[in-house]
């Protein structure tokens, strides 16, 4: 645990680095495009738009879900989460070793490479997110006391994809291969995660109850929980336990590992 809570504390120390870098790899991105930093907004928003045309109208978006939200809302408040983990795992996973050449040659904190990487993503998945809020204000599902979930929700995803692109990252550095095996993993997980399917219809069912066992099910479903105020995160107390022992559990793995190996990085390029 030492070497997690030192890990955590570069993160707080150099928070300001972190989305001062971001900003200029968002910025260095777009440069060279005619509509620069527009495609910040357009990009999400043609994503959720391509989901919304495919799902909700070619795959009768419009049949109602858990009584009486929308499929196509339903499905959103999966994607859009998912967009932005997916995105993370696998970028994050090689957060360390597309900067190692750079980095090595100056004093500087490695472990904050993947929160550069999760703040790059930010404008992008707020965007998607607000674009979202649109469309349940439509389907007339308003604000209620429950959607402050969201906040507790967002943290837990945030926390888990740090902890996963620590332990990915240095993982990649250690066995290149291992970057393609989360891509094709990621492919997957997609189905699996609760994005599109609902995998928590029968939750007595001993494939739900196997399928819970992966985290994103337990973000993608607390965001739903919030947004269409099914129930509050406490109420699935165990649930939370077994998150939040997996989240610390890769953190320690990811930060053990991170440290014992971070001055011989280079030897392994």
């Amino acid at each position: 645990m030492k070497d997690s809570f030192q890990i955590l504390k570069d993160q707080l120390i150099h928070w300001h680095k972190i989305f001062r870098i971001a900003r200029y790899h968002q910025r260095a991105a777009y440069q060279s495009h005619y509509l620069g930093i527009i495609w910040e907004v357009l990009s999400p928003a043609l994503q959720v738009l391509v989901y919304y045309f495919v799902f909700g109208i070619r795959m009768n978006g419009s049949k109602l879900i858990e009584g009486d939200i929308p499929y196509i809302i339903w499905m959103l408040a999966g994607v859009i989460p998912w967009f932005f983990i997916s995105g993370i795992i696998i970028s994050g996973a090689n957060s360390v070793y597309t900067n190692l050449s750079l980095v090595s040659r100056v004093k500087f904190p490695m472990s904050i490479l993947p929160s550069i990487t999760i703040a790059r993503a930010l404008p992008s998945y707020l965007t998607m997110l607000a674009i979202f809020l649109l469309f349940l204000l439509g389907g007339h599902i308003y604000p209620t006391v429950d959607w402050l979930q969201f906040f507790y929700y967002f943290a837990c995803m945030c926390l888990f994809l740090y902890a996963m692109s620590l332990l990915n990252s240095t993982i990649t550095i250690l066995f290149r291969d291992y970057q393609l095996i989360i891509g094709s993993m990621m492919r997957l997980l997609f189905f699996l995660s609760g994005a599109v399917m609902d995998v928590t219809t029968n939750p007595d069912a001993l494939l739900s109850k196997i399928l819970k066992l992966n985290p994103f099910v337990y973000i993608i479903e607390g965001f739903r929980d919030a947004f269409f105020s099914r129930q509050w995160f406490f109420q699935s107390p165990w649930w939370m336990v077994y998150f939040w022992g997996i989240t610390l559990l890769v953190l320690s793995l990811g930060a053990a590992l991170h440290i014992r190996f971070k001055d011989r990085f280079m030897d392994y390029l």
